[in-house]
């Protein structure tokens, strides 16, 4: 496809020379997207062409010839105007385009008597044009599904009392009051109420997520069991559902390699096309039956049309991200959708991505004076007073959390205080001598876990091993990357011992540890220099090394707005299965697109010399092309079905869920 402007708007035109509308952006009234069939235009001209080219011919063998005659012609008339206008209004620009070869063919055939086989030509070409316009309505209509989720109605507080309005009045500030089974209108922040929030349709999360005062909830989420009261913090034009379907509309024109291909492809082969004609007109006429060869030219002319070629891959990405972001997958054009499909190398980074990046206490060691409880006290008194990243997790793992004074900071070293009149020091092991303790503090860094130890008046009472632990998929994940044939690293700048230990965990042999922002997009450079890889990661921190790779993909990026902006793929919920099968709905796509490329050049290899001989007729070859391009666009649309995407276990967790509300 390419794009022009004019001062009015932007014109979209297909390889055949006919325009298509620019996709509509969310909020605001829109004109309703075709559903169905029979409600393009291209498709209603061209049955009525096809009845009159029908007529006619029951007319001819009625023995009404002249009838047989003004029904062809109608029937050409109604079927040229789908693309003989906008051929003619490419070529004023210097445009050449399918629908050119196709209108010459036509008045060839006609200025040669044949007003017949003309008409089936406009017939057969303008139901095509019909069948593509409606493929690609009917997959821009797939993604902006996603905005059908957003309720007709929203109920709010004004005034004392509660009022049910249109969500596009919402306001910034207003709360919403949520009842449980209903789904939310605009994106907002609990202000009461606690539930359970299903955010399938949004994420591709297949279990509820808790939610509470504070919390950020997401346009089209449908509430669980409890009432929420939700402050509103967008409106429902600029909502996350309105900008994911935005962000995939506008990033619908970056082509990928294999579009770009068939551009390349059919460019040139147009204008060459015409010129191969002319000369075969002109030495045919010279050495033969001069409307023998005329006619054979333009045959040709209608056989080297690449129109199958030009539809082939733009059906198959739309479909594709359509589906893809159905399923929580962000895919942000076709050039990311294949370079996704390329992509032999998986490069993770650890906090965030493979990890919850939530610290949390999993050992506890205790010297003989004391015990587990009194450790974790004695830690946490000294961690209420301090911002350590770890503070969260001990303060979580203590059932009390005594007083404390005259706390201080060692930077780099730890805590001192004191405690119920004893002197109290936390922190990491040299600084604090585990003594007998030293044992359990090895084991528990060799399991990967920060170890901080607990001296009370200069006796060692205790150790603690905090670790961010490993998502629980995480090892399903990698194993299902490495049985596709992927090759697996983990980026992290965690130590060397704490990065392997968690690698080995999750099934990763290859590890790269103490890496700063800026050494992580050396290690994906060198990474590429292997093959095409992909950067996963959150999106923020892992910006450089995002850029540098093939592809960047963001994890858990719903509602952030620098992770769908800057990222390739965006995966919107927290679910690391949806990982992998985006990678394989990439690889699928790409395969797809690539069968359709090739059948269109066989398809044109074989009708030339076919028309060129003698072989097929106008007739035949527009038939034959038809027939192919429908055959693209149905493989094509192929790449829209999403079943595949569903990560292995969430059927079983949607039926347990669903048992749990019956």
């Amino acid at each position: 496809m390419s794009r022009e402007e004019t001062p009015q708007r932007e014109v979209v035109v297909d390889a055949c020379g006919c325009e298509i509308p620019p996709p509509a952006t969310g909020g605001g009234d829109v004109e309703e997207p075709v559903t169905r069939l029979w409600d393009v235009r291209e498709v209603q001209l061209g049955l009525l062409s096809g009845a009159l080219l029908g007529a006619g011919f029951l007319a001819g063998l009625g023995g009404w010839e002249t009838v047989e005659l003004v029904l062809a012609a109608a029937a050409l008339l109604v079927g040229g105007s789908t693309f003989v206008p906008g051929a003619l209004r490419r070529l004023a620009r210097g445009k050449l385009g399918v629908g050119l070869l196709m209108t010459i063919g036509a008045v060839g055939a006609t200025l040669l008597g044949q007003v017949e086989e003309a008409a089936a030509l406009a017939f057969l070409f303008s139901l095509s044009e019909g069948l593509e316009e409606y493929s690609l309505a009917r997959t821009r209509h797939g993604l902006r599904a996603l905005l059908d989720l957003v309720p007709k109605e929203a109920t709010v507080l004004r005034g004392g009392r509660e009022v049910v309005l249109d969500p596009a009045r919402l306001a910034i500030g207003d709360v919403m009051v949520v009842r449980p089974g209903e789904r939310l209108a605009t994106d907002g922040t609990v202000r009461s109420g606690r539930s359970s929030m299903d955010t399938s349709a949004i994420t591709g999360e297949s279990m509820p997520v808790e939610t509470g005062p504070g919390q950020e909830v997401f346009a089209g989420s449908i509430n669980g069991t409890g009432a929420l009261e939700v402050t509103v913090t967008s409106t429902a034009q600029d909502n996350s559902l309105a900008r994911i379907v935005h962000v995939v509309e506008t990033e619908q024109s970056r082509r990928g390699a294999t579009q770009r291909l068939a551009d390349r492809i059919a460019r040139p082969l147009v204008p060459g096309i015409l010129v191969a004609a002319l000369l075969t007109a002109l030495l045919g006429a010279l050495l033969g039956d001069p409307s023998v060869w005329v006619h054979r030219a333009l045959v040709m002319v209608v056989a080297a049309s690449p129109c199958a070629l030009a539809i082939s891959v733009p059906v198959t990405a739309v479909a594709s991200i359509g589906a893809a972001s159905r399923r929580g997958i962000l895919i942000k054009g076709g050039a990311a959708m294949e370079a996704l499909g390329r992509v032999r190398t998986v490069a993770l980074d650890k906090t965030g991505t493979l990890t919850r990046n939530r610290p949390a206490v999993v050992d506890v060691a205790t010297a003989p004076v004391s015990d587990r409880d009194q450790v974790l006290g004695w830690a946490a008194a000294l961690e209420a007073r301090s911002e350590h990243p770890l503070a969260a997790a001990i303060l979580a793992a203590s059932a009390t959390v005594p007083a404390a004074q005259d706390v201080r900071a060692v930077v780099g070293a730890g805590l001192v205080g004191t405690v119920d009149g004893a002197r109290v020091r936390l922190g990491r092991p040299g600084w604090v001598d585990p003594g007998d303790l030293a044992g359990d503090v090895r084991r528990m860094q060799q399991a990967g876990a920060t170890a901080v130890v607990v001296e009370v008046d200069g006796q060692p009472v205790g150790a603690i091993a905090v670790r961010d632990e490993l998502r629980p998929e995480a090892a399903e994940v990698i194993a299902r990357f490495v049985d596709h044939g992927y090759t697996v690293a983990m980026l992290t700048g965690d130590n060397q011992v704490t990065a392997r230990a968690l690698a080995a965990e999750a099934g990763i042999e290859q590890v790269h540890a103490d890496l700063r922002p800026e050494d992580k997009s050396q290690v994906v450079t060198c990474l590429r220099a292997q093959g095409p890889t992909a950067m996963v990661g959150d999106g923020v921190n892992d910006a450089p090394a995002l850029a540098t790779a093939d592809v960047g993909v963001a994890m858990g990026a719903m509602g952030t707005d620098v992770a769908i902006e800057t990222a390739d793929v965006a995966l919107m919920g927290d679910d690391l299965r949806l990982l992998p099968y985006a990678f394989e709905h990439a690889r699928r796509t790409r395969a797809i697109m690539l069968q359709n490329v090739v059948v269109s050049l066989v398809l044109i290899a074989v009708l030339i010399p076919l028309a060129l001989l003698g072989v097929l007729g106008l007739a035949a070859v527009v038939l034959v092309h038809e027939l192919a391009e429908v055959l693209v666009i149905a493989n094509g649309v192929r790449a829209g079905r999403s079943r595949h995407l569903v990560a292995p276990g969430a059927a079983q967790d949607r039926a347990h869920l669903e048992g749990a509300h019956a």
